[in-house]
């Protein structure tokens, strides 16, 4: 298994050349690679998980609601996340809406209709900025992952952050696993931190990541076939008072490794 090491990532973007056969191919080859070289796509935790006190849900799951549970929406905006990853953040030549059909194997006929939906929502939700320009599709700036607006930050420089191996991309996961499994993957990445050991997770957390039960009980189904995900029950209490027995989370990330189960 080969070694995820964060360090910085300063290869600038290549230049257009035959060895791929679209701009397309180039934009998101380029974005595997610096992806490749951080070992892990970087994400603040403030995306993944609301500060304490606070009601509204996190911009994960805010991704996830809408039409068809957010699939081409959330899959649009971790693509953009992991391409951009210099500064200013942005795609000067992004795919156009077939390019992204393509990428995020969509149907031919409706694809392009949804990428230019679910490309508008993010932006305006805040979370993209759409920059027109002249005979091209409209660039794409990251704003602040929070929502509300702010400029980018590099996750990495802003202290601790939630990593998405790259194998998540260059793999296939991204496109195989639900988004419900998807959003648990990033909450039981936040919640645990890298331990190596089962969690359990209290309820007054879980509540602040904003899924439903109902989200959280399919996700983990899935991340359990796919074995990403191994739930242990975990014994609370003492001899003198009675043992609840509550669910312990251990991931398995070395799995992204390899392909995951086309079924």
């Amino acid at each position: 298994m080969k070694p995820r090491v964060a360090t910085p990532t300063n290869v600038a973007p290549p230049a257009p050349s035959e060895a791929y056969a679209s701009e397309d191919d180039r934009v998101l080859a380029w974005g595997s690679a610096q992806g490749e070289e951080a070992g892990y796509i970087p994400f603040p935790p403030a995306f993944v998980i609301s500060p304490e006190g606070v009601d509204a849900p996190p911009p994960l799951a805010r991704l996830l609601q809408g039409g068809r549970g957010g699939t081409v929406r959330l899959r649009l905006y971790m693509c953009i996340t992991m391409m951009a990853t210099q500064e200013p953040f942005d795609l000067r030549r992004p795919p156009g809406p077939n390019g992204w059909t393509q990428m995020l194997a969509l149907d031919s006929k409706t694809g392009p209709r949804r990428v230019v939906g679910n490309l508008k929502w993010p932006a305006d939700n805040k979370f993209i900025d759409l920059q027109p320009q002249w005979g091209r599709p409209s660039a794409i700036k990251l704003l602040s992952a929070d929502g509300d607006g702010g400029e980018y930050a590099q996750p990495r420089e802003e202290g601790r952050y939630v990593g998405m191996p790259v194998e998540f991309w260059t793999q296939g996961w991204l496109l195989q696993l639900s988004p419900t499994a998807t959003a648990l993957l990033f909450v039981l990445r936040e919640a645990l931190g890298g331990r190596s050991e089962p969690e359990y997770i209290p309820t007054t957390k879980r509540q602040r990541y904003g899924l439903s039960s109902d989200t959280w009980t399919k996700g983990r189904k899935e991340l359990e076939a796919q074995g990403l995900l191994t739930v242990k029950r975990d014994p609370r209490g003492t001899f003198y008072v009675f043992t609840r027995l509550r669910n312990a989370y251990q991931l398995t990330l070395e799995r992204l490794d390899d392909s995951p189960s086309w079924t």
